[in-house]
């Protein structure tokens, strides 16, 4: 859908700071709401960078950057062992022109897509007057951040520009470095004194690059490292492509795919996918990776992010046993090292369900056949886990003690559910002969579930997290996205109450201040999953203005107050899978096959996702409303549409050959 300049902004409400522009960027322009600043994450296979960055009340630029190097790995070599550095080394502070550093900087507008941009006028009176763009960017290789400038002459007489020659470099503490000592060097690509004519731009770049001792700083070329990120963020923009009457919606999903698909590090063990936050790097979890984002990498296409799904799975079958003592709740340093800092998180659930929905929608056999023991594992652990009321018992939850879980709770149970159900599909097609067995078990676990969870709780007959838990917590939403519906109507008034909804989305428990977004991310996924599909536009759409056009933009954030909302990477595969899981209800049945319960708002006529990269084949899906109750499928593949009418809510069974 193209939409004007001014369509784009009718859709942002009148708080929202910025605003959607036609060649897919969002925009600030930073002439009100002063000051103002905020932080994005920006990664590479061997960087990340947290830009901090705002305008100050005088309308000038301000910038911090915070450089994390997962491969340079520190003492103790444990989770939080990347080299980090802040550093407030601004390469514009240090230029003269016509004899005089820049001042009375003015920021115009600052945009982002897959990189920070700036633009500066400085209107220096007799010192004469000019533009300065700024872009940072990750090297989409290298163990770099790249600064690109563009200093422009708008006024009517030449100026003079002098660069001086910079390259200032650090060595770490040996002793703190599992490799000995690092080295971090900031370098300019050009220096001198240049004439630039009224018009003209002049042109260079600054790099701030960490590497190993005996080893080369890497060579770089400003621009064509800017080139190499864009072409990587245009491939995964136009993969799995939203459209719909929604721009808010289809902008928000394309940069969610964004922040899902850059964060995996070329490590020692492998390509390694990380949440990020200046904390999480070069290493795995059961919950970030496993459960959240590996099962959404087949249907973007990104070839890098199945490679990191199957490798994080490949390093947690490391530790199946016949002991049958927990699988580790985190994989970390580069793979050498385990966490299990808390004890039994549902972990198991956790990979049991990720491995085999990652396995039935990347549709290969041969790692399916490869996946297929570690799923049995799984299951099994979680079969031994049973308590006497036949769910599943952990020592905790992803939210490790933070709040309380009881002896067994919710989402591990949940999950189980949802894994069993996948196995069975799983076993059924590569022909290992327990999908009745598997389909068994989740009957009886689904029955327990509602006996053992079941409650009123607040005046809802929803779920108690655990046992003897009386206060609301936003995980009953947890078995909306499974299929378990029995108390689907006053869960999701439970959900949508006053007791838990904010405008940040779900409080993890009533009457806290504390939130987390993947909670809400999969609480849209749920009641989109149910067939509530008006409240779930309604809220995705508050949700999305409010992290794509608000005050800490562009992508879904972990948490509140814990971690500044740092921009977890596996957040945004959760947004993304409202949309592949919840509005079109894609649920991988086989390898090659699937079911599909759209759900269509009833102020929207038309949807489609288009460059669908799952089932081993590429494919998109339209979506047309016939009649009020009537929806017109269209499934195109290989050149072929197939065409389906059915009624709305109902689902359909497609199978590729």
């Amino acid at each position: 859908m193209l939409l004007s300049a001014h369509s784009f902004t009718a859709w942002a409400n009148e708080t929202s700071r910025w605003q959607m522009q036609p060649d897919g960027s969002i925009e600030w322009t930073a002439n009100k709401q002063l000051p103002h600043s905020d932080h994005i994450e920006m990664s590479g296979k061997q960087v990340s960078v947290v830009l901090r960055y705002g305008v100050d009340q005088k309308g000038a630029f301000i910038l911090n950057k915070s450089m994390v190097w997962p491969l340079l790995r520190t003492i103790p070599n444990n989770t939080h062992a990347s080299l980090m550095r802040r550093f407030n080394w601004n390469l514009p502070d240090a230029l003269t022109v016509n004899g005089r550093t820049l001042t009375n900087e003015k920021v115009e507008n600052i945009r982002l897509k897959g990189m920070l941009s700036i633009v500066s006028s400085f209107n220096e009176g007799f010192n004469g007057e000019c533009k300065l763009i700024r872009e940072y960017l990750p090297s989409t290789e290298l163990p770099a951040l790249v600064e690109n400038y563009a200093l422009i002459n708008t006024g009517k007489q030449s100026i003079s520009i002098e660069i001086p020659a910079m390259e200032y470099k650090q060595t770490t503490n040996p002793e703190k470095g599992v490799d000995g000592s690092y080295s971090i060097e900031m370098t300019v690509d050009k220096n001198g004194y240049f004439n630039v004519q009224p018009g003209d731009t002049l042109f260079f770049s600054a790099f701030i690059a960490g590497y190993k001792s005996g080893q080369s700083r890497p060579v770089m070329d400003g621009r064509q490292e800017k080139q190499k990120r864009l072409a990587l963020v245009n491939e995964w923009m136009n993969n799995l492509v939203l459209e719909t009457p929604d721009p808010v919606i289809d902008r928000m999903f394309a940069f969610s795919k964004i922040r899902a698909c850059e964060s995996i590090y070329e490590t020692q063990g492998g390509p390694m996918h990380g949440p990020g936050g200046e904390s999480y790097y070069a290493a795995i979890w059961a919950n970030d990776q496993a459960e959240y984002i590996n099962p959404y990498f087949p249907f973007t296409g990104y070839q890098y992010g199945n490679a990191s799904a199957f490798n994080s799975f490949k390093h947690f079958a490391r530790f199946m046993n016949d002991e049958w003592k927990p699988i580790p709740s985190s994989i970390v340093a580069e793979g050498l090292d385990i966490w299990n800092g808390v004890g039994d998180r549902g972990d198991a659930a956790m990979i049991a369900y990720g491995a085999s929905r990652y396995a039935l929608a990347y549709g290969n056999r041969a790692e399916a056949e490869e996946l297929w023991p570690l799923i049995t594992w799984c299951l099994e652990y979680c079969r031994h886990k049973l308590n006497p009321n036949g769910v599943v018992a952990s020592d905790t939850d992803e939210l490790e003690n933070r709040f309380p879980s009881g002896e067994a709770n919710l989402c591990t149970s949940s999950l189980y559910y949802d894994a069993l159900i996948s196995a069975a599909y799983l076993s059924q097609e590569i022909g290992k002969g327990n999908a009745g067995m598997y389909r068994k078990q989740a009957s009886v676990l689904r029955k327990n579930i509602e006996n053992y969870f079941g409650a009123n709780v607040e005046g809802f007959d929803t779920y108690a997290y655990y046992k003897g838990n009386d206060v609301l917590r936003s995980w009953i939403c947890i078995p909306l996205t499974v299929g378990i519906d029995e108390r689907a109507d006053a869960t999701i008034a439970a959900l949508f109450s006053p007791r838990l909804w904010t405008e940040n989305g779900l409080l993890t428990q009533a009457g806290g201040d504390t939130f987390w977004d993947r909670s809400t991310l999969y609480a849209l996924r749920g009641v989109y999953a149910v067939g509530e599909t008006e409240k779930a536009t309604e809220y995705l759409h508050r949700y999305s203005v409010a992290r794509l056009l608000g005050n800490h933009v562009p992508y879904a954030i972990e948490a509140w107050p814990e971690g500044e909302q740092r921009h977890l990477s596996a957040e945004s595969g959760l947004y993304g899978r409202i949309i592949t899981e919840g509005m079109f209800g894609i649920r991988p049945t086989g390898l090659k096959s699937f079911s599909l319960t759209p759900r269509l708002p009833q102020e929207w006529n038309e949807i489609s996702l288009r460059n669908i990269r799952a089932f081993g084949t590429d494919f998109d899906i339209e979506i047309t409303r016939l009649t009020n109750d009537k929806l017109q499928v269209k499934v195109i593949n290989g050149g072929k549409t197939q065409h389906y009418s059915i009624k709305a809510g109902n689902s359909l069974s497609i199978k590729f050959k």
